[in-house]
């Protein structure tokens, strides 16, 4: 069978180093000939994912196709499924996902809990909204990692906001962050991972560090898990998605984003969980079993960062130290160079104890430095 991957970055990499497994022909279609994924795939072809004649001349390669990231061309996919391609999720899923507002009024449509929100035309109309402040814009496209959001907290802040189609989202109080990750097979049947807890850098707005399962009451985790499913069922598409949700001061559960794709929250699988979230989207596509999903031990994941201050051949301070602990999987996403701020590579943490778990992330964030 030939499978398709739009997109080559560190997540493309994670999935192709998956599909040992299993006997499939992989093409990457990527601009960048040296990205983290092009040395791994059987063919590999230069393109821009958001042209129509790139991703559709592409996807006739294949029998199957999957993304990387949701900033794809959807018209192109839309059409190579009705030439009989599979698309793993569904064009109309993508296409609800990867607009901001488009999203958000499915959720309004499902009755799925999310934050109030209104639609901005530019940056102007702020000011008719302030009775929603404190509050989060987000562009409608085109954000990611923290880029295309930017929180609104009074009307000294309008000038933050972005002069373009976008979502302003009433803010959540906000005490916990958590990341459900659901699979969908084309029969309907749906597997769950156990919550992951998220644990954010406030100034680079990144995962700082994770934990799963999360430590959160029963009433919160099946509540999570439901919503994350209904989410899914909703969207009627088999896939792989990753739902974002906060758990606000009064224990209410919130949808915050879905990511229609393999996703960070989930890199933990890898070693933590019987099936990882990467062997579970080549059984979705490949028409095999659903996976089991259940954590075989309590892990952490500790995010490589470039340090601020240094962007050129990126060099590994501490690295050595880190390998040498017990129980702990540094995973390199294969980028040459630096920057900073720039996603490098993550590590991943088992333990019983969920303490010493915390500790080691902590060890490892001061250890661990890219340089350059």
């Amino acid at each position: 069978m030939k499978v398709g991957i739009l997109g080559g970055g560190q997540l493309g990499r994670m999935l192709l180093q998956a599909s040992a497994n299993y006997v499939v022909e992989t093409y990457v279609m990527e601009n960048d000939k040296h990205c983290p994924a092009a040395h791994l795939c059987h063919h590999f072809v230069k393109g821009d994912i958001q042209n129509f004649d790139d991703v559709y001349n592409f996807g006739k390669k294949v029998d199957a196709l999957t993304i990387e990231i949701e900033s794809v061309n959807v018209e192109a996919l839309e059409k190579l499924e009705s030439e009989g391609i599979k698309i793993y999720p569904k064009p109309s899923a993508i296409k609800i996902i990867k607009n901001k507002i488009r999203q958000k009024e499915f959720y309004q449509q499902h009755q799925i809990p999310s934050s109030d929100f209104v639609v901005t035309q530019n940056q102007n109309e702020l000011d008719d909204h302030h009775h929603f402040f404190p509050a989060v814009h987000k562009l409608a496209e085109g954000g990611y990692d923290g880029k295309g959001v930017q929180i609104i907290k009074d009307k000294t802040h309008v000038s933050k906001g972005f002069d373009g189609h976008s979502v302003l989202e009433k803010m959540v109080n906000i005490k916990k962050e958590l990341a459900v990750i659901v699979a969908m097979n084309d029969k309907g049947e749906t597997a769950v991972y156990p919550p992951a807890e998220m644990v954010f850098d406030p100034v680079l707005n990144l995962l700082d560090y994770q934990v799963s399962p999360a430590q959160v009451p029963e009433k919160i985790y099946w509540r999570a898990e439901a919503i994350a499913l209904k989410v899914v069922k909703d969207l009627e598409s088999p896939g792989l998605f990753a739902i974002e949700l906060f758990i606000d001061e009064d224990d209410a559960v919130w949808v915050n984003e879905t990511a229609p794709r393999v996703h960070n929250s989930g890199h933990h699988t890898i070693e933590a969980n019987y099936c990882s979230q990467y062997d579970m989207l080549w059984r979705i596509m490949l028409q095999f079993a659903l996976g089991n999903t259940n954590a075989i031990l309590p892990s952490a994941i500790v995010n490589i960062i470039g340090e601020e201050g240094y962007s050129g051949n990126a060099k590994y301070e501490g690295l050595n130290e880190v390998l040498k602990m017990e129980n702990v999987f540094v995973h390199l996403y294969g980028k040459a160079q630096t920057k900073p701020g720039r996603k490098m590579g993550h590590v991943t943490i088992l333990d019983k104890d969920y303490t010493q778990l915390v500790r080691s992330a902590h060890a490892i964030k001061k250890l661990l430095k890219v340089m350059a």
